[in-house]
């Protein structure tokens, strides 16, 4: 392991090149601009010491290694200060550290000439892929053919004599190149178009015609060649997709459901493969079906039989009423009779039990049924005076409750049911449950049992009724739903309140005692606990307005909220039609759908066709606003074409699209309101690219407002160059144009009609790229000076620089954490930040903004949006951490979260614990990698945490755990404890 930068030498602009010789003699790398690094191996395979050979050729376009050449040789496809192109071989002489003239050579090569495919023995040669014709030639033959214009991006080999390969251009067009050949005599070339694809960035030709494309603009695929075409003529076939949200160029942080979550949505891909992503935490559920019914009050799913795999029956309990469905021939629900059952009556419960029978709890009556004949096999009727009001069931066991506080426990035989025991309890029961967990699968030995008046859960044993544990929650909210369950192992009793709070404890199952009480807050209404299971794991759903499904990893319960508004009741419903399914009680409707993989993060794609560059979210208009372009072939000229489009945020659907001039391209959008005007609009900054102009000179700045789900242009401006950023401020518009930061007013034409009208400006930057306010300060993030951070003075109507940043940065993004603090991305995959030093001592001290810290991402940041992806609880402790969420042009979303600064220290010293024992992947140094680097410096990491390395502290064996746990002084449930809190930030 080295490294292999050097201190001299000009990053090459095509990108840095590595090549291994086909012999596996020499590593070569093309890292900067007129040199070649060779790094040799010797025969054991190990690398030896590296040299740089200068090469003449400046503008590299691609270098290969040639198969079949007793030296190492490259072929070099570059271009000299004409702009014409050409092909040079050289050999590499490791001995003298030099090159040799190749073999041959090939000039005046088409103008579009890009890549070079080296093609195996007996054929040897190289295969030249230009934007209009492909070439092959080996010094004594050239084969020429012309092709449709395309840009190749990628090609992979097919077959291993490299008679075929295959060819993806920037269109996410598949060829298939055929090299036809006689022995060693090649006798021409070939080319097949074979269907469409993401665009590919690699190819990967795997066996039996499967194909492996990789894209860094859209989602990787996994595809088929057949021998046949389809419909449309495609031998594609896409067998699987791999998602990739990269090229993330913009993104906002909405809360599309209104129910306090933040979801992000991105502006993903590139060119055709152009797309919004719609990432949040959580859990959806598919929805199979649905039917409009009012007032339901419950729901159980019952099977046919007990043997029966499958459930047939919904069992939809009314408050006057029963009404079961059943599953016919058509898959389709339709009603049905139990005629054992009562319908004219609210069930209060239902559940199959053993011998085949199915049991139904009203208000009057426990009822026990023939699973076979449907008809009533015994009967307990209710005291007379009394009603039941809560009940519970197993297959054994009925417990039931009726007012004055009676509690009253049947057991379950063979066409039986008979009373075992009654107890009077001093207050009324609100809830109860004797879910069966442990060893016996069919009946509990514990009872949970939820009190009015004294607000507490008691736990009971049974068959006796002998109160074991009696625990008051406090408070004045009743409990509502009980449950006990079992997850990992791990017995749990959970208490729900009728305010949306939720009580977990940890249940000893031979003594009934409860431990370890925690409380967290899952929404504002009553909530309704049930168990199910997906893949074999159990799960409680948690019905309210806030729905939560609640699940346990490395022994902790964590909480998902799921994509629904108000849910008042759910059961599982393992239909034959729909297996893995729930029922699902919503206002007005029931539904019936199945549910996500239960996993953090879920991602819904919503495919343009276009290339979105720029979005923001219209709360009021419950819209998106996105800039976008999309290539058109206008007069067989391919042009860009740019437009403003408003998309629903529902169903984000195209409601209305503004199409902007020839040339002009949307940089920025935002929505905001003016002082003095009640309405909210999306603003639009552009820039005129013209072909022969360096920088934009001219731009619009356009305002919109949404009536009727449709864009109307209200107002523009001109401006003198390009609107990279737009910002409402103190109900004004601020704009950066170029160079320059402009304010403009909103004013009042005498003809009623409004127009933006300049107030003032800031001068001094190279390109003002990036710009952030909060109150009346204003950040600036530069194309070169880094951060500069500015002021509104409201008397003066004046901007002026406060303080700046005197490092040279070249920014990707900004953001203000808080008052003093400001956060920087810049385009050597760094972050920093900087501090407003208002207690300086001198007007010097206070005008320079200090960089606080440093650190090495690793990846090119485009945008942070304050927010965070996960329900703030707030009974946990990161509730008060603020976070920053970042999309970068590989597709990472990440968080950036400021920490206080004892949890800072305590974490810090984790990580420097955790560093000794985690080796970096290829034995890298996890203090290099992460060091900030540009091309000025190189500089120890410092003040930024790596939250991937901390949080791989719970992926420890547990020795390792103990050792960290000693050196740190802190107990490894401690540990887990801090380090878990930190992953519920994302």
């Amino acid at each position: 392991m080295g490294d292999v930068s050097d201190r001299i030498g000009r990053p090459t602009d095509n990108g840095q090149v590595g090549i291994i010789d086909p012999d596996c003699r020499l590593i070569g790398l093309h890292l900067y601009d007129g040199l070649f690094k060779v790094i040799p191996f010797d025969n054991k395979g190990q690398l030896k010491e590296a040299f740089n050979i200068r090469l003449e050729e400046l503008q590299v376009l691609d270098i290969r290694f040639l198969y079949g050449c007793s030296k190492p040789t490259i072929a070099v496809l570059y271009q000299d200060n004409k702009d014409a192109r050409h092909l040079k071989t050289y050999e590499v002489a490791l001995k003298d550290k030099d090159f040799i003239e190749g073999p041959w050579s090939q000039n005046n090569l088409d103008n579009g000439a890009g890549l070079l495919i080296p093609v195996p023995l007996p054929l040897g040669g190289v295969v030249i892929i230009g934007e209009e014709t492909i070439v092959y030639c080996n010094g004594s033959s050239f084969k020429a053919i012309p092709i449709r214009p395309s840009i190749t991006r990628a090609y992979g080999r097919v077959d291993p004599d490299g008679s075929r390969f295959l060819l993806g251009d920037n269109s996410g067009l598949l060829h298939l190149l055929v090299i036809s050949h006689e022995r060693e005599r090649i006798t021409g070339l070939k080319i097949e178009h074979l269907g469409e694809t993401s665009v590919a960035s690699s190819i990967s030709y795997l066996d039996n015609a499967v194909v492996y494309v990789g894209s860094k603009y859209g989602d990787s695929q996994l595809v088929k060649l057949n021998l046949q075409p389809d419909e449309k003529g495609s031998y594609v076939e896409v067998l699987e997709k791999y998602v990739n949200l990269g090229p993330i160029v913009d993104f906002c942080v909405v809360d599309l459901e209104r129910q306090g979550q933040g979801q992000v949505v991105t502006c993903s891909g590139a060119y055709k493969d152009g797309s919004l992503r719609i990432v949040r935490n959580g859990i959806g559920i598919n929805e199979q079906a649905s039917v409009e019914l009012q007032g339901i009050k419950g729901l159980w799913s019952l099977r046919s039989s007990t043997t029966d795999p499958n459930d047939t029956f919904l069992v939809v309990s009314f408050i006057s009423e029963t009404r079961i469905l059943a599953m016919n021939m058509e898959d389709e629900l339709e009603e049905t009779e139990i005629e054992g059952f009562y319908a004219q009556s609210q069930t209060l419960f239902c559940q199959n039990a053993l011998y085949d029978q199915l049991v139904q709890v009203t208000a009057s009556s426990v009822r026990l049924v023939s699973c076979a004949s449907r008809e009533l096999r015994d009967i307990w009727n209710a005291p007379s005076g009394f009603s039941v009001n809560v009940a519970t069931a197993n297959p054994t066991q009925v417990l039931l409750a009726t007012g004055g506080g009676h509690l009253v426990y049947l057991e379950i035989g063979n066409g039986k049911l008979a009373q075992v025991k009654h107890l009077q309890l001093e207050y009324e029961i609100s809830c109860l449950d004797i879910n069966p967990i442990g060893e016996k699968t069919n009946s509990s030995s514990l009872a949970a049992v939820g009190m009015w008046t004294d607000i507490s859960v008691r736990i009971f044993s049974l068959p006796s009724l002998d109160l074991i544990t009696k625990e008051n929650l406090g408070g004045e909210i009743i409990p509502r739903s009980v449950l006990i369950c079992a997850f990992e192992g791990v017995s749990y009793l959970l208490c729900a309140l009728g305010d949306g709070h939720l009580f977990n404890f940890l249940l000893n199952l031979t003594t009934g005692e409860l431990s370890n009480r925690k409380k967290v807050s899952l929404g504002t209404q009553p909530i309704t606990l049930r168990t199910f299971s997906s893949k074999d794991t159990t799960y409680v759903f948690a019905a309210s307005d806030r729905p939560t499904v609640i699940y346990s990893s490395n022994k902790k319960l964590l909480y998902s909220n799921v994509n629904l508004k108000e849910v008042s009741h759910m059961c599982p419903f393992n239909s034959a039609a729909f297996p893995d399914s729930l029922a699902i009680a919503k206002e007005g409707e029931l539904s019936i759908g199945t549910i996500d993989d239960i996993q953090k993060l879920h991602i819904r794609s919503i495919p343009l066709g276009e290339h979105a560059r720029r979005i923001c979210h219209q709360e009021q208009s419950r819209t998106f606003g996105i800039c976008s372009l999309r290539n058109c072939l206008i007069n067989n000229d391919e042009t860009e074409i740019h437009f403003v489009r408003l998309l629903d945020d529902q169903t984000f659907e195209f409601v209305s699209t503004y199409q902007l001039d020839t040339f002009e391209y949307g940089c920025s959008i935002i929505s905001c309101s003016f002082s003095d005007d009640n309405n909210v609009y999306y603003c639009v900054g552009t820039a005129y690219v013209l072909p022969e102009e360096n920088e934009p000179t001219k731009g619009r700045i356009l305002v919109f407002a949404v009536e009727d789900g449709k864009l109307q242009l209200i107002a523009e401006k001109e401006t003198k160059g390009a609107v990279y950023s737009l910002n409402a401020f103190n109900g004004k518009l601020l704009a950066a144009i170029n160079q320059k930061i402009q304010l403009y007013k909103w004013m009042l034409r005498e003809d009623g009609t409004r127009e933006l009208q300049s107030e003032c400006g800031h001068h001094g930057h190279i390109l003002a790229l990036y710009v952030q306010t909060r109150g009346d300060f204003i950040v600036v993030g530069d194309l070169m000076k880094s951060i500069s951070l500015l002021l509104y003075k409201h008397e003066e109507g004046a901007i002026e620089e406060r303080a700046r940043d005197y490092n040279a940065n070249w920014m990707t993004a900004v953001e203000i954490l808080d008052d003093d603090v400001y956060l920087g991305a810049e385009n050597n995959f760094n972050l920093f930040a900087v501090r407003k030093n208002s207690d300086g001592a001198t007007d010097e001290e206070r005008g320079r903004l200090e960089v606080v810290g440093e650190f090495h991402l690793g990846e090119f940041v485009n945008r942070f949006r304050h927010g965070s992806l996960v329900m703030r609880l707030p009974d946990s402790e990161t509730g008060g951490i603020p976070t920053v969420i970042f999309g970068t042009v590989n597709g990472v979303i990440g968080i950036a979260a400021s920490l206080a600064h004892d949890h800072y220290v305590f974490l810090e010293k984790l990580q420097s614990n955790l560093v000794k024992v985690i080796k970096g992947v290829g034995g890298l140094s996890h203090d290099q990698w992460r060091s900030f680097n540009n091309e000025k410096k190189t500089v120890e990491a410092r003040n930024f945490l790596d939250g991937d390395l901390i949080e791989s502290f719970l992926d420890l064996s547990r020795p390792r755990m103990d050792e960290i746990s000693k050196s740190m002084g802190v107990s490894v449930e401690e540990l887990c404890k801090r380090v878990e809190e930190l992953t519920r930030l994302h």
